[in-house]
């Protein structure tokens, strides 16, 4: 492959990781993306239509099969892509899940809680782990690499939503995971970062939408609108090109003004 630095996003098949994905690759980056769509007859959804996609825009894209939340999937993921590219220059850990059935945090199941506990902060703690011991390897080869990881939490790290409990733990657990690693790796000049989206319009928030639609027309959004994948993307991309190099264990919240403290 060529000199570009590559980016590697997980959950990178559909929503705010396929948005990522095509943001990176108009920005110059290759990529290579982690999912569980993997369909290679399947052009037109999941991580093969996102590598149509970012073909177009003349990067490269390697799909790669993977589940973050199997731990044995993941010196696969990561032989795989240094098989084709011989480095990671950005990780994205945007991989996650929500409950399959929103319930009362009074009947939660330790079934729903364990699935999503172990997609959304158990691999992602453990895959990052693998990457960044890679990453310190190739920063004490080549002094000049900077490479970067950034956490894809969400609002919920710090909003309750008693109908879906679990997820907010898991995301207040990866926003702490993301402080740990900012500070042990800050003297190998690997940055990391924490990205919190607020109300993003994907699959995940469709059984959702007819609801926020109504609080994003009533003011729970000053800027009155969804966000989009996209939206995300351009973060990525702004941390991922250096842009805030002096801001190791920043979070960011990218929620239209929801971080407002507002009467």
């Amino acid at each position: 492959m060529g000199e570009k630095p590559v980016v590697l996003v997980t959950g990178a098949g559909r929503g705010i990781g396929r948005g990522i994905s095509i943001s990176c690759a108009e920005a110059g980056f290759d990529i290579a993306g982690v999912d569980i769509l993997y369909d290679p007859a399947n052009k037109d959804y999941g991580l093969f239509e996102v590598q149509r996609k970012v073909e177009e825009l003349n990067a490269s894209f390697l799909p790669v099969r993977g589940d973050v939340s199997v731990l044995h999937d993941h010196k696969r993921i990561l032989d795989d892509v240094l098989d084709i590219y011989g480095k990671i220059d950005v990780l994205v850990n945007n991989a996650g899940v929500a409950p399959e059935k929103r319930m009362d945090v009074l009947t939660t199941s330790v079934d729903s809680y364990d699935r999503v506990m172990s997609v959304n902060t158990r691999g992602v703690f453990f895959l990052t782990q693998r990457i960044a011991v890679q990453m310190i390897e190739h920063v004490k080869k080549d002094s000049l690499q900077k490479p970067k990881i950034i956490f894809i939490s969400s609002i919920s790290a710090e909003v309750s939503s008693p109908s879906r409990a679990e997820y907010c733990i898991s995301k207040a657990a990866l926003s702490q995971a993301a402080q740990i690693y900012a500070d042990r790796l800050a003297e190998f000049a690997i940055n990391v970062y924490e990205l919190r989206p607020g109300l993003i319009l994907t699959e995940m928030t469709a059984p959702v939408k007819e609801k926020y639609d109504k609080l994003i027309t009533e003011g729970l959004v000053p800027q009155k609108r969804w966000g989009f994948p996209e939206d995300i993307g351009k973060a990525v991309v702004a941390l991922a090109k250096g842009y805030l190099e002096y801001s190791t264990g920043l979070v960011l919240e990218l929620s239209g003004g929801m971080n407002i403290r507002r009467l």
